[in-house]
This record gives C-alpha cells, sequence and structure tokens, in this order.
C-alpha cells in the first residue's frame, strides 16, 4: 500500500470511527469477527509503541555520554517571532503577504551566510515564483546537519483568514531563534544549515480538512524542497549531509510529536534520546503515524532523516487547515521543547563517532 499523506485526509469522521474500532481489545475484534479497515487516504492507525520495540531491528547507537549543560533555547523569544510572521496574514506562494514574510525572514538573517534559492514552479494552477532559504553555520566537522520549516500557507484557503500559525508559522518561528542561538559562535561539529523552504502546501485541494478533493498531495506539493534536494545532488552538497530534521506543526499547547514511520529509525531514536536527556520525553512519541511531508524528497534520495510534528492540533486534529490555526492555540513552551531538543539532537549527532547509514 502507498503511505497516506498525514496532511492529506478529507475524512476525519470515518477515521474516529476506524480509531475506535481499533482500540476495542484484540479478543473482543475476534469475537466481532472484523478488522480495523481504513481509507488509502486516511491517516494509519496512531499506536502506544515503546520505543525499542518499534525499533527493534535497528543496531544500538554509540551515544555519547550525557555530561554537558543543558541547551538554551528562548521559546518566548520564537513565540515572538512567530506573531510577527501571522501578522502579516494569509501567506500562500505569490501573494504580497508572502513576500513580505520572505522580507521579515531574510532581515533577521542580515550578517549571515545565507543562500536564496530561487525558480519558477510549474504548478495545477499556473506558474508561480518560489524562493528557498537557506542560512548556513559553519562547523569544524565535515558533514551537514539541515534542519528545515516550510513558511507558505495553504493556497486553496488563501481567500480565508487562515494564517497558520501553527501549521508553518511555529516551526518558521523557531528556526528564526535557532539562527539566534547558532550565530557567532564556533561549531565544534557539523555545519547547521537552515532552510526555510517554500511552496511546501498544495495548490489545488488535496481533501484536507473537509477541502474538496482535486489532486492528490504528493503530485501538487513540496515544490521548494524537491527543487533544492535535486540542486543539491546536482552539485555534489547532498552527498555531504548526515542527517535531515524537519520541524512542522510543533507550537500546539498540547504538544505530542508524533514518531513517523517514513522517518529514518535510528535518527528518530536519537532525537527521542534528546527528549529524554533534557526530561521531555513524555512528549515524544506516544503515537505512531506515518508522515508525508517535507522530508521525503531526502528519504528519498538516501538521506538520514526524521520528522518532528504533531499531528493532532486540537481534538480530532479540528484546527488543521482551518482559520482556526491561530496564536492563541500555541506555546512558548511547546516551541521550547522542541527548540531544545533538536539542539541536543545536533550535539549529540556531532559527538557521535559513526553516523549510521540511512
Amino acid at each position: 500500500m502507498n503511505p497516506a499523506r498525514m496532511k492529506v485526509n478529507s475524512l476525519r469522521t470515518k477515521v474516529t470511527q476506524a480509531k475506535l474500532l481499533c482500540s476495542i481489545p484484540l479478543f473482543a475484534v475476534a469475537l466481532a469477527g472484523f478488522a480495523c479497515d481504513r481509507h488509502p487516504n486516511a491517516p494509519p492507525k496512531p499506536t502506544d509503541t515503546p520505543l525499542a520495540a518499534a525499533d527493534a531491528d535497528v543496531s544500538p547507537l554509540s551515544l555519547p555520554p550525557d555530561n554537558g549543560p543543558p541547551p538554551k533555547f528562548d521559546g518566548d523569544r520564537a513565540m515572538q517571532y512567530v506573531k510577527e510572521i501571522v501578522k502579516f496574514g494569509p501567506r500562500p506562494v505569490g501573494s504580497a503577504n508572502h513576500k513580505k514574510v520572505e522580507e521579515y525572514i531574510l532581515s533577521h538573517l542580515k550578517g549571515d551566510d545565507v543562500e536564496n534559492d530561487e525558480f519558477t514552479a510549474d504548478t495545477p494552477v499556473g506558474k508561480f515564483p518560489v524562493h528557498n532559504i537557506v542560512a548556513k553555520f559553519s562547523g569544524t566537522k565535515d558533514g551537514i546537519i539541515v534542519i528545515a520549516s516550510h513558511y507558505d500557507t495553504n493556497y486553496p484557503l488563501r481567500d480565508t483568514s487562515y494564517v497558520g500559525a501553527n501549521d508553518g508559522g511555529s516551526s518558521s518561528g523557531l528556526l528564526l531563534e535557532l539562527a539566534n542561538q547558532l550565530r557567532g559562535k564556533t561549531r565544534d561539529g557539523y555545519s547547521i544549515w537552515l532552510v526555510w523552504d517554500d511552496a511546501e502546501e498544495a495548490m489545488k485541494p488535496d481533501g484536507s480538512a473537509g477541502q474538496p478533493f482535486e489532486m492528490p498531495f504528493q503530485q501538487d506539493s513540496l515544490y521548494g524542497i524537491k527543487h533544492l534536494a535535486e540542486k543539491w545532488q546536482a552539485d555534489g552538497t547532498l552527498k555531504k549531509i548526515r542527517a535531515f530534521l524537519l520541524a512542522d506543526m510543533i507550537g500546539d499547547s498540547d504538544l505530542n510529536i508524533d514518531r513517523d514511520t517514513n522517518s529514518t529509525p535510528w535518527l528518530e531514536n536519537v532525537v527521542y534520546e534528546a527528549a529524554t536527556r533534557l526530561g521531555y520525553q513524555s512528549h515524544f512519541f506516544a503515537r505512531t503515524n506515518q508522515i508525508d511531508d517535507d522530508h521525503l524528497p531526502f528519504v528519498k534520495s538516501g538521506i538520514p532523516s526524521a520528522d518532528l510534528i504533531d499531528f493532532d492540533y486540537g481534538y480530532n486534529n479540528v484546527f488543521w487547515h482551518t482559520p482556526q490555526d491561530t496564536v492563541d492555540k500555541l506555546s512558548p513552551k511547546s516551541l521550547e521543547i522542541t527548540g531544545s531538543v533538536i539542539l541536543e539532537t545536533i550535539r549529540i549527532l556531532d559527538s557521535m563517532p559513526q553516523l549510521p547509514p540511512k
């Protein structure tokens, strides 16, 4: 069965019913004579799977000792960035607000080594300018760790009040604060590249959040990150990338980041180790889901990748891709948790004697 995109789901009621059926004890299911079923575009059943059981086939990692001070991440400042991004209003690709957000991000990266990857995307609804922003922070170790977030909002919702505070806004603000933590420091580790990727959202309605279904997400999305992966493949950058970390929908005040079966298992384990060292493990991997997101072009290119996403935004994900995705649903603490775990993940990766292959 082809991977189901967690961020494309038009049948929430059926999914809820499926989850209820799947929650019935196994002996009851056997007596009733039925098994859980789901629509191909519905999300997989979340599971409460212990980390070790989920990845029993992953070789033990050689992890460095936990003997350093915890990383510092300013969740309040990250939240302020999110609020300022959201104030621009809806920012679908090609819009005036989108251009303003581009300029806003770049204004916070003045003096940094920035690569602007600009091109024209040919989409089912026309040609659009796309702008990936890459801020580079050099390290002494051979290799690159990429941390990414998309910053556009859903194009089919462009005529509504949808501002994507959590979906795109939270992670974009988080990356700006990560830049603050990396700036002006000599990194005794891998180089860190922060990527604000563009045109992640589908251009035609994809069935998400009650929208009509006109085209599958994977055929009409991820324009920016696909282009960047192809560009880096062509110029030799891709072979230097040791890990790709994606942040998406990480501002929810009720933070519960999913374990993603499309991600690289050993890298997800490092993320969980980082969360555990910081005492944040209760916010990670209580659910296991299959996520189609910005990391897929890098997964398909053989780069170890992990998607940090909380795809349970409000009861039954009710706020996702709706005008209710607003700043009041977010928390600086959630940004602090995610940012700190990303920084600790980087520190662990920096100190590992050798990173496993994909």
